[in-house]
């Protein structure tokens, strides 16, 4: 007991310590309790820290911040029109048509679950076969109920996304054109030793920065060969499926586990076990073998990779706090944590 008090009282004595954590708290319960009100802000926040990278480079080649920000901005602009105007059209159109599929691919899928008892009776049963399709059917019939809710409330995420198209863009140009007042606005608020959380954000700020830019060009990467290799082999939504196993990326693992089970399926659906089946799988194998073991150690080569236990337990933790959020942003979350693993002891040790 006398341990944990001693080690507390260090805690308190140092007031860089103090300051980190009160920062720290303060950073998760705006997270925890006002995240929903200030996701356009937050949202934005994240956009233009993602910007400011190109802004620093733009600049060093002599152009002032400004013009800099404009260019920067325009092109952002013109990134997302093309997602929405051009990419997000298809996307829909072969969703739709997987929609309108699945009876198709479930009677399918009945027949050859039906013709199991015959071929291996020992093992699987009429009525196991039957009570497995009840329990499809159960949860095909839920996820309609769900869809249709979702139309329902169609109108309220309408209303949801014209915010975020009218906010979010005037929030992004204004928080990158006054970066340099808005971090000393918030910087007159911190004591002035505050040279813990200096060397926890530089930490964090490079192993982030490193970490999205690898991010996107894997994400680009994975995206483009999937396409052109699901488009030569005539594989049915393979824009669709492209995007999923190239956006699988951002979740570390169990991404790519999930991503393959409507890969194989559509390609089951479509072909059988058939050679096409089989050159598809392989194909996509490859694929997933080489962004693993060639594609990542390039582009990470600079970041501190966590341990695998560490990536799964960031996955499941923010995932269970803030869903799909929060297994997107498991990783840097992470990183904030081991930075300040990191910075704490030496800090605690050796005061300054």
């Amino acid at each position: 007991m006398s341990t944990i008090t001693n080690w507390f009282k260090t805690q308190l004595n140092n007031p860089q310590v103090v300051f980190l954590t009160l920062f720290l708290l303060a950073f998760f319960a705006v997270l925890v309790f006002m995240g929903q009100m200030l996701a356009p802000l937050l949202a934005a926040i994240v956009i233009a820290y993602l910007l400011e990278g190109l802004v620093k480079l733009i600049q060093r080649l002599g152009v002032s911040r400004l013009l800099a920000v404009v260019v920067v901005y325009l092109a952002f602009l013109l990134f997302v029109t093309l997602i929405i105007f051009g990419l997000m059209p298809l996307l829909s159109q072969q969703t739709t048509q997987f929609v309108q599929q699945i009876p198709s691919m479930l009677g399918a899928g009945q027949t050859a679950l039906l013709k199991l008892p015959e071929s291996y009776p020992e093992i699987v049963s009429t009525e196991q076969i039957s009570e497995i399709m009840k329990l499809i059917q159960t949860e095909v019939t839920a996820l309609g109920q769900q869809l249709l809710s979702v139309s329902v409330a169609s109108v309220l995420g309408l209303i949801a996304v014209l915010i975020y198209l009218i906010l979010m863009p005037i929030l992004i140009f204004f928080l990158m054109k006054d970066k340099q007042r808005l971090v000393d606005w918030i910087g007159g608020f911190a004591p002035r030793d505050h040279q813990l959380v200096t060397q926890v954000w530089s930490e964090v700020d490079r192993q982030i920065g490193n970490y999205v830019r690898g991010k996107f060009w894997e994400i680009v990467i994975v995206w483009f060969a999937c396409l052109v290799a699901f488009s030569a082999l005539g594989l049915q939504y393979s824009m669709l499926l492209a995007v999923l196993v190239g956006v699988s990326v951002l979740i570390p693992y169990v991404g790519a586990a999930v991503v393959t089970i409507p890969v194989v399926l559509v390609a089951w659906f479509q072909w059988g076990f058939s050679g096409e089946f089989f050159v598809l799988v392989s194909v996509y194998l490859i694929i997933q073998g080489l962004d693993g073991n060639v594609v990542v150690p390039l582009l990470f080569s600079e970041v501190n990779n966590l341990h695998p236990v560490a990536i799964i337990t960031a996955v499941l933790i923010f995932g269970g706090v803030w869903g799909v959020l929060g297994v997107f942003f498991a990783i840097p979350l992470a990183t904030l944590v081991h930075a300040v693993l990191r910075a704490w002891p030496r800090q605690v040790q050796d005061p300054t």
